[in-house]
């Protein structure tokens, strides 16, 4: 019974039923801006697709499967009833709803579809909002197809079973699967970033592109996935070699593989989701591309990885400011509306010009990739070498801050578990470690200006398309251009040099793209200098009004 003294008033209701792409304008805008023109049947192809999606990430059950997938993670048997070695990963069944969803909405495939790339994203951003884990083993398995096209065999087989629509769960031989799942390999205990010190080893057997190999991964993702690609050393002549490799779980006769899954992390985050140290002894592989072009062969795998960092950090974000508006639209606090009281007014249009920029960048990417898929731009894949480490770095470094201001929107309730906001914090840092942590994106960025000219001709190519239109954008890259000038002590600035590259590019695109509201307070704090070390230090004389109004979703 209910106590007399216990009366409910004052709570935001449940975010729930709602369409979160059609509810998101950057979203929209920015999908219709690069699908276009109006009225074409492709546009409308995948506003009707991507509306689908956004009310299933919207929905009760997909939020349910959400919470059920991170309070019941996965757990690792290593052994059957009888003894047997099985090395099975059990997952909830909410896991594979959510898995499920994602490949059947299409989320793996992007590479042979109109505006594939484009599409995926957007779909990508949706879905993660409703879980971000299971978003691991969709971009592995997505991110796999560049790759094995280093082997056109090896592509002819497995590339129509990792783009199917259809999810198999379960370990069986591959060729008796409708649809495949990937996982990868790379990190060892010694190395970590550093792939070339493996030391797992790879020794040729008789047949072409066959090898055994021994050793261990420190991190591999997805470890009941179908396949797995890993790299080892292949000694020729007694040189080490580094080499990628096709690890299939079961063997084509059904036999399972050697893959003894020694445990599984116990991660900050990213709780729904297996992550395990793997051991290899005498473990079949098919070798993918060249011996000694490991590095070569799986960075199209890494590129594409990457990207998906970008957009999964925009999710993240995105669902967190999705929240911290909900909440303060309904609750008051002193008289009035949180939502309405100038200072939290100032701090929720600081977070939504934040998701807006992530949002408008990762989409601009995306389109990069659909053009050089389509017609091989040359200039687009210029401007990706140096946009998909810049936006990698700014962005996934910019979801901590992000979820945990729009946390503290939500007061006391945002720190409890029922808010939802615990488990966005926690998954906020991991983008920014996985495929490379903030150093290795900055260096890489380094290592494309010095070697590759014409990646930085594309990037301020596309940063001058807004030349003129903000005092504060341009002088921002004035300043950019001073300091890409100045190779004294440039290892050192790398990750200076890379955060202003970012800033300009989001300041651009915003400039051109984006309501003037939205574009000029992203300038003024950004570039400008008019902000301070907080969010909720926009200058006051800004429409934060309808940037705030802008980002809220109704419910």
């Amino acid at each position: 019974m209910a106590a007399t003294t216990h009366t409910v008033s004052n709570q935001a209701p449940p975010l729930v039923g709602h369409d979160v792409y059609g509810a998101d304008p950057a979203l929209v805008e920015g999908v219709e801006r690069h699908l276009g023109p109006a009225g074409s049947p492709l546009l409308d192809e995948v506003r009707a697709e991507l509306s689908g999606l956004g009310r299933a990430a919207g929905s009760a059950q997909a939020q349910e499967w959400g919470r059920l997938a991170n309070e019941n993670p996965p757990v690792l048997r290593t052994h059957d009833r009888c003894g047997n070695r099985i090395d099975e990963v059990e997952f909830h069944p909410a896991w594979h709803r959510l898995l499920g969803h994602a490949v059947t909405s299409g989320l793996t495939d992007a590479w042979g579809r109109p505006a594939g790339h484009l599409r995926r994203a957007a779909g990508f951003f949706v879905w993660s909002q409703a879980e971000a884990g299971h978003g691991c083993p969709v971009s592995m398995t997505h991110a796999a197809v560049p790759a094995l096209r280093a082997d056109p065999e090896l592509a002819a087989e497995w590339e129509p079973r990792l783009t199917s629509h259809v999810y198999e769960q379960g370990l069986r031989p591959a060729a008796d699967k409708a649809g495949v799942i990937f996982g990868m390999g790379m990190t060892e205990k010694q190395g970590g970033s550093d792939v070339r010190a493996n030391r797992t080893r790879a020794v040729p057997l008789d047949a072409p592109g066959e090898y055994l190999l021994t050793g261990h991964k420190w991190f591999c993702s997805a470890p009941m996935s179908d396949g797995f690609l890993v790299l080892a050393q292949a000694s020729a002549g007694g040189e080490d070699r580094l080499t990628c490799f096709l690890v299939p779980r079961v063997l084509p006769d059904g036999t399972r593989n050697v893959f003894a899954i020694q445990r599984l992390k116990d991660k900050l985050g990213n709780r729904s989701n297996a992550s395990g140290e793997v051991e290899f002894d005498g473990t079949w592989a098919r070798r993918v591309g060249e011996e000694g072009r490991g590095v070569r062969t799986i960075i199209e795998m890494v590129a594409a990885t990457r990207l998906d960092c970008v957009i999964g950090s925009a999710a993240v974000m995105r669902q967190a400011v999705t929240q911290a508006l909900h909440h303060t639209a309904y609750r008051s606090a002193f008289g009035a509306r949180l939502i309405e009281q100038p200072l939290m007014r100032n701090v929720l249009a600081d977070l939504a010009l934040e998701t807006e920029a992530a949002t408008t960048l990762m989409l601009r990417l995306a389109a990069a990739q659909d053009a050089v898929q389509e017609s091989g731009d040359a200039r687009e894949q210029a401007f990706l070498r140096i946009a998909v480490p810049a936006a990698k770095y700014w962005v996934t470094k910019r979801c901590t801050p992000t979820v945990a201001e729009a946390l503290e929107c939500l007061g006391g309730n945002g720190y409890v578990e029922e808010s939802g906001l615990p488990r966005l914090l926690r998954e906020s840092p991991l983008n920014s470690i996985w495929e490379g942590s903030g150093n290795v994106q900055a260096l890489d960025v380094l290592r494309a200006l010095q070697r590759e000219p014409q990646a930085l001709n594309a990037f301020l190519t596309e940063v001058g398309l807004a030349r003129g239109a903000d005092h504060r954008l341009d002088a921002a890259v004035k300043d950019l251009l001073t300091e890409l000038a100045d190779l004294e002590g440039i290892e050192a600035r790398a990750r200076r040099v890379v955060e202003r590259m970012a800033l300009v590019l989001q300041g651009s695109l915003l400039v051109r793209f984006a309501p003037a509201e939205v574009a000029d307070a992203f300038c003024a704090s950004r570039l400008g200098g008019d902000w301070g070390a907080a969010f909720g230090t926009l200058p006051h004389s800004l429409d934060l009004e309808s940037i705030v109004a802008r980002a809220r979703i109704e419910g």
